[in-house]
């Protein structure tokens, strides 16, 4: 693949397949991946167990809970699946097989299977929100969207972007504060402000800077949030 097609890919297991062949792929990201993939059809997960393992998921990630607990929370996930019925609701089943396979792939280190189990948890996720009438257009339509996601957290793999730290210490640190508040509480409407914020520190970067005021979508794991945080 090259940077232009990586621009352009709207095929989130070919995007995956470049990130790990570039070493790009990282666990945190790739379980943030899943996350977003399985948060943005939430209104499927209609099992608190499936939502509880996205969850779980999320925060052994950030260190807030260990191993075991995660491992409960996918098995609790698996078993919300056997209470969904795929012939009467193919979207919550989808859906709640989405979420098993997130809280699965956070329990693993990175490895080309757990790769595979990564775009499976996306490909559950694309196949929850189908519909039966429209279903290639439907899909591909959430194909689509996990691909902006794929470059938000995972950015270019083609380039190198660094930080100035005379950035980080600008105004008494406020560009840190910015982002470490759109980090906790998921506000990453606050990336023009982002922005804004870094031009007056002195940042010419167009990557760093397009990226901010750029439409989006914006997730846990950005790219340029996660460059300034110091976070991998």
């Amino acid at each position: 693949m090259t940077e232009a097609e990586w621009l352009g890919c709207e095929h989130p297991p070919t995007m995956l397949e470049t990130l790990w062949k570039r070493s790009r792929a990282t666990e945190r990201k790739l379980r943030l991946l899943d996350c977003e993939c399985c948060r943005h059809i939430w209104h499927l997960l209609n099992d608190p167990r499936s939502r509880r393992a996205v969850e779980s998921a999320e925060q052994y990630t950030e260190g807030r809970i260990d191993r075991q607990m995660l491992e409960r929370a996918a098995v609790e996930a698996r078993a919300a699946i056997r209470h969904a019925r795929p012939e009467s609701d193919a979207a919550e089943f989808a859906a709640a097989t989405a979420a098993m396979f997130a809280a699965r792939a956070a329990a693993e280190a990175v490895s080309w299977d757990g790769l595979h189990r990564t775009s499976a948890a996306a490909a559950m996720a694309a196949g929850a929100v189908s519909s039966p009438d429209d279903w290639e257009p439907s899909k591909h339509s959430e194909e689509v969207w996990q691909s902006g996601v794929l470059r938000d957290i995972f950015g270019n793999p083609f380039r190198t972007v660094t930080v100035n730290p005379e950035w980080l210490s600008w105004n008494g640190g406020t560009i840190r504060k910015i982002a470490q508040a759109s980090y906790d509480d998921r506000a990453f409407d606050r990336m023009p402000i982002l922005a804004d914020a870094l031009e007056d520190a002195g940042c010419t970067d167009a990557d760093i800077l397009d990226h901010c005021r750029g439409a989006g979508p914006h997730v846990r794991g950005c790219w340029v949030v996660d460059l300034l945080l110091g976070k991998e």
